[in-house]
């Protein structure tokens, strides 16, 4: 991914996902119980969906409307087939 208007809150997102789930973990070493991990599990999926979201703004903001510019449907395809992925 290429320095966009985003990226820093896109790392400070992604640690705290990391963060997250190290958390997790450690409480599924400890034995915590099912219902607390599962909330934190749910925690981990938001963070993660809410930096997919930055990411995807990103790059249809740069990219995308510069690969429109210049026809490129090579870079379209490739985003639709990321955008199957990610959901």
């Amino acid at each position: 991914m290429e320095k966009h208007e985003h990226t820093k809150a896109v790392l400070n997102r992604m640690s705290r996902a990391i963060g997250h789930l190290t958390a997790v973990k450690k409480m599924v070493e400890e034995g915590r119980d099912c219902s607390e991990v599962l909330v934190q599990l749910s925690a981990v999926r938001a963070e993660i969906t809410n930096v997919s979201k930055v990411i995807l703004k990103d790059h249809i903001d740069h990219c995308i409307v510069d690969a429109v510019k210049a026809n490129d449907e090579t870079a379209i395809a490739n985003l639709k087939g990321a955008i199957d992925k990610l959901l």
